[in-house]
């Protein structure tokens, strides 16, 4: 794409920031809160484009005049700082053309969104259950480097320690555009600990993460949900297992049950508990959206079957390996202290290599 076709697509979307940056102050439009959450959204995504524009301008006229200097100006000073300038811009103009490329791209809209994440123990009974325990120790080092809140909504223990199953919600800037790509099977290669003859063992866990539903993307009737209250079960002191604090929700026209124990009082575990159903109803629209890509892509690195096998930790080799793109690195132990920016930031630039081949900016 030349300079100038890409200013061009640049100049249309100034306009449109433009215009929605009026938009979000007109009252008609502050009263129609979805509408307005939209358009706050659109004109945050746009925000970013505007001043990669504006950059892009600055690095275009910085080679101009570096070059309208080599060719007139005598004064070996001047001509030395024009060629250093000229190197700084033409060593910064691919890459800002790529990355506008790249915010020109229509983003996965879901990726803004703050995510819930599922642990299951697979294949490997007491053993995977350690190692979902394990991964969500994993998951919750990561949140917190990255500043974001995780809150459990339900679990079950295993008997020899970890989680039958664990549920939980995280929440921050941009959660589910990263944690998208840890959907999928889990594999762990190591002895157990309840193995008493020394053999390696190979178990499993499943991870799924699903885009959070806001109250604007699904609309969910009070009378299509069964109520169900019990007693909570687990840590909490002696209110647990005396009040009925934990919900079941059942959504009658699907089927879908969620359930939500973590809070002592009813209210507030109805309300979490709301927010996994209406994010369960909306995610089996989203799968559709989700196999449609993966039947356009070759890597499936974030879309597609969450029964795919996606990692694999071998703790006699201190290795980890990522079958999606054949990555391997021997840092286990730091990656289980949650250190996976790296292995989702090469996930990422696969992701956003096809993206742009498909976009064919």
């Amino acid at each position: 794409m030349s300079q100038q076709s890409l200013l061009e697509k640049l100049d249309v979307l100034v306009i449109r920031f433009e215009e929605i940056g009026k938009l979000i102050t007109d009252p008609n439009v502050i009263s129609d809160m979805k509408r307005f959450v939209k358009l706050n959204k659109e004109y945050r995504d746009l925000e970013k484009i505007v001043d990669a524009r504006k950059e892009y301008e600055q690095v275009l006229n910085s080679i101009s005049e570096a070059k309208n200097i080599l060719e007139n100006e005598t004064d070996n000073d001047f001509r030395e700082i024009a060629k250093e300038e000229l190197d700084i811009a033409n060593n910064r103009l691919p890459v800002l053309e790529e990355e506008i490329k790249l915010l020109l791209v229509p983003a996965d809209p879901q990726d803004s969104k703050d995510a819930i994440v599922e642990i299951r123990g697979g294949t490997g009974g007491d053993e995977a259950a350690i190692f979902a325990g394990d991964l969500y120790r994993m998951y919750q080092k990561f949140c917190e480097t990255k500043g974001w809140k995780t809150e459990v909504t339900s679990y079950t223990e295993g008997t020899s320690g970890g989680f039958k199953e664990i549920i939980f919600t995280v929440s921050g800037e941009g959660v589910y555009g990263v944690l998208k790509y840890e959907s999928g099977v889990h594999r762990v290669q190591r002895v157990p600990a309840t193995e008493t003859q020394g053999r390696v063992h190979t178990s499993a866990s499943t991870v799924a993460v699903l885009p959070e539903a806001e109250e604007f993307d699904v609309e969910v009737k009070e009378s299509d949900i069964r109520v169900d209250t019990f007693c909570a079960s687990g840590h909490g002191g002696q209110s647990v297992n005396t009040t009925y604090s934990a919900i079941r929700l059942v959504h009658i026209p699907t089927g879908i049950t969620v359930q939500c124990q973590d809070e002592k009082s009813q209210l507030k575990n109805k309300a979490k508990a709301m927010v996994e159903l209406r994010s369960r109803i909306y995610n089996m629209e989203y799968q559709k959206y989700l196999d449609e890509i993966a039947s356009k892509r070759k890597t499936m690195v974030s879309t597609g079957d969450r029964s795919a096998k996606i990692r694999t930790y071998n703790y006699p080799q201190g290795r980890v390996t990522d079958h999606r793109i054949n990555l391997t690195l021997y840092n286990l132990s730091a990656i289980m202290d949650g250190d996976i920016q790296q292995i989702i930031d090469q996930l990422t630039i696969v992701e956003n290599t096809e993206r742009l081949k498909e976009s064919e900016l």
